[in-house]
């Protein structure tokens, strides 16, 4: 009897904790996400007479709005130890960063331990599923420039022309740097079977804790981003200048950051759970791979088999961690070196408090022009 009643009371607080949890994220979503739009359109006349210190403010309100998700993580206990190469001296430098996906947790994890990562996350532009447009989160990527790509053989043609417009556009105009994107094009459980039946079929490698990437959009952002391309790979020291940027000259991208996500037992963490909170303190691991981006072919069949080779090796990683609980260590080493990602809790306060602030204003402000209207 004590035993089912202490069984529902933990029950209990778990439901009243999740509760509460997603109250404060609706009533965040509330002030956080119209308060940034309204500053944005407010903006608009600095957008017109210098576009540099526009992106400039937007970026910092953008990472303050990833700060935010951080934010819910953070107090529910979900964290992030960081294995393998440090990425934040490449933190100015333009890189293009593949994922391995297997949850919508995934992004959350990116937007919380990128934090501490100089300028990156106001200077970053996703690629994201076309379903991810109509999240809560949707409005604040369209403005920041994000791209969002249906998949599917009815639509991969077409999105490849958009993706490259899209990059010509935005990208060099809006001073981007990194470039993230999920190369298996799905969640690990949905593409899972697929991808191991076409790898039997074309004497591939089976994988199970990842999915054979897809080239598309790979290889147009390396060809739109890259540097001038030498003996079928990618320059490292050639600029490219883009027509709305007059006397701004950019090497183009420098890296690419092979990023492997694992998750405790293999059980990926979705939106749901940084929503409501209700799987016990968590933590994530995230490794880190630097590639030059003179190492890295461009033309079909060599990016290809090097974009494989990229994927059976997390394969490999996330083999090693699920049996040992830990990443294996680099070539030449003994052993493996993790770090903590650590966030400011004041930091995060305070932009939460700037939020609230913002969203009280907002309402003042429009409230008194709808009184003097009506």
């Amino acid at each position: 009897m004590a035993q089912l009643l202490e069984g529902a009371r933990k029950l209990g607080w778990v439901l009243l904790n999740a509760f509460l949890r997603f109250i404060f994220v609706f009533i965040n979503n509330c002030v956080a996400i119209p308060s940034y739009c309204l500053y944005c359109i407010l903006l608009q006349p600095l957008r017109i007479m210098d576009s540099r210190y526009f992106w400039l403010i937007e970026g910092i309100m953008f990472k303050w709005m990833l700060a935010m998700v951080s934010l819910w993580g953070w107090v529910a206990g979900y964290t992030v130890m960081e294995w393998g190469d440090d990425v934040r001296p490449l933190s100015e430098e333009e890189a293009m960063v593949i994922v391995n996906h297997q949850a919508t947790g995934d992004v959350c994890t990116l937007m919380m331990c990128l934090q501490d990562k100089g300028t990156v996350v106001r200077k970053m532009m996703w690629l994201m599923d076309h379903v991810f447009k109509y999240t809560n989160f949707g409005l604040v990527s369209l403005i920041h420039g994000d791209f969002f790509i249906r998949q599917g053989k009815a639509y991969r043609d077409k999105q490849l022309i958009y993706l490259k417009d899209h990059l010509d556009r935005y990208y060099r105009s809006r001073d981007r740097k990194w470039i993230v994107l999920f190369p298996e094009g799905g969640f690990l459980r949905k593409r899972r079977e697929t991808s191991q039946a076409f790898a039997k079929k074309n004497s591939l490698p089976p994988l199970t804790h990842v999915t054979l990437p897809r080239l598309g959009a790979t290889q147009v952002i390396l060809k739109t981003l890259g540097p001038q391309q030498e003996n079928g790979s990618l320059g490292k020291e050639a600029s490219t200048v883009h027509p709305s940027q007059s006397g701004s000259k950019h090497k183009g991208l420098q890296w690419v950051v092979d990023v492997t996500i694992a998750y405790p037992k293999a059980r990926p963490m979705d939106i749901q759970t940084w929503i409501f909170g209700y799987r016990p303190p968590t933590v994530t691991h995230v490794h880190y791979r630097v590639y030059p981006i003179k190492e890295v072919p461009v033309e079909t069949k060599p990016l290809t088999d090097w974009l494989y080779q990229r994927f059976v090796e997390k394969e490999d990683l996330l083999a090693h961690f699920y049996e040992t609980g830990a990443f294996p260590p680099p070539k030449g080493q003994k052993e493996a070196i993790s770090r903590a990602m650590t966030l400011d809790p004041v930091r995060l306060c305070l932009i939460q408090s700037l939020a609230f602030a913002s969203g009280y204003l907002w309402y003042s402000v429009l409230q008194y022009f709808y009184c003097c209207l009506f």
